[in-house]
């Protein structure tokens, strides 16, 4: 009887194993293929955007497309059991999925905590709660450290921070926005954060009037950060300018993109705004 019970149970759990190591994701948005790489599915995915880039491995997978105009034929061919997408510019070809009586899994973490739920409800979807609740405790004493040094920071000593995401037309990130909450987490405080919306244009005559103490370009160029900014009509005047307190060598994504890298960023922006700590 106990010998049945064993191999009833044996049996039970190689249907789960298989079923689960059979399972094939596409990911059409980079921040989704960072966390299902995070959580050791680098296997199960079978088709990632043309524009998932991190890590290595996905620029191996077959690509279904670009962000905004996947391919959906493309997408049925590779037989996902599941297909992880993002944000509003994606929502009619998530309609066109669902359509087609596809699983889809929407996503677009605006906070911290809005990412540690996609990464948590991500683990639910491929079993793999386990790490999915490992990777959330890294994530938050990565956080805890670089909190627990700028809470010793007096708030007339914060570092203000500007952060240009692009130049023509110059835009910004502002309150509701992840890269915000990332500037409070690093001790900074950021001058557009009274703008109303997330990600909009921002004013030049303005930048000079913030005199930020630090400005980071969320953008990669091979021009002098400061050489690009210092030209600029007013901004040889602002502090981080006259400091040389210019920089665009954090890699964009790890600012931008809601990720499990996103501490990454957070140390970096930190030693940025506090080299002497």
């Amino acid at each position: 009887m106990n010998k049945k019970i064993i191999l009833s149970l044996v049996f039970i759990f190689l249907i789960r194993f298989n079923a689960e190591a059979a399972s094939r994701y596409i990911s059409l948005a980079p921040s989704t293929t960072e966390i299902l790489f995070a959580l050791g599915l680098g296997e199960e995915i079978a088709g990632v955007s043309a524009y998932c880039n991190y890590p290595a491995e996905a620029k191996a997978k077959a690509k279904v497309g670009d962000f905004s105009h996947p391919n959906i034929e493309k997408i049925v061919s590779l037989k996902p059991d599941y297909i992880f997408c993002t944000g509003l510019e994606q929502a009619p070809v998530v309609e066109e999925l669902k359509h087609l009586k596809l699983k889809t899994y929407v996503s677009d973490p605006a906070s911290i905590e809005g990412l540690f739920k996609t990464i948590e409800e991500i683990g639910v979807i491929t079993h793999r709660e386990q790490e999915a609740t490992a990777l959330i405790r890294k994530m938050q004493e990565d956080i805890e450290k670089i909190r627990a040094q700028t809470k010793l920071i007096p708030q007339n000593a914060k570092v203000r921070v500007f952060v240009e995401i692009w130049p023509e037309p110059l835009m910004t990130a502002g309150k509701g926005s992840l890269i915000d909450e990332i500037i409070s987490l690093a001790g900074g405080i950021n001058v557009a954060h009274d703008v109303k919306r997330p990600y909009s244009n921002f004013s030049a005559e303005k930048v000079v009037s913030l005199d930020p103490q630090v400005i980071i370009l969320a953008y990669m160029d091979r021009a002098s950060p400061l050489k690009l900014v210092e030209a600029r009509f007013g901004w040889a005047n602002i502090a981080a300018v006259k400091d040389k307190r210019v920089f665009n060598d954090i890699e964009p994504d790890l600012l931008l993109r809601p990720t499990p890298r996103i501490t990454e960023g957070l140390k970096k922006l930190y030693k940025k705004l506090y080299p002497g700590q």
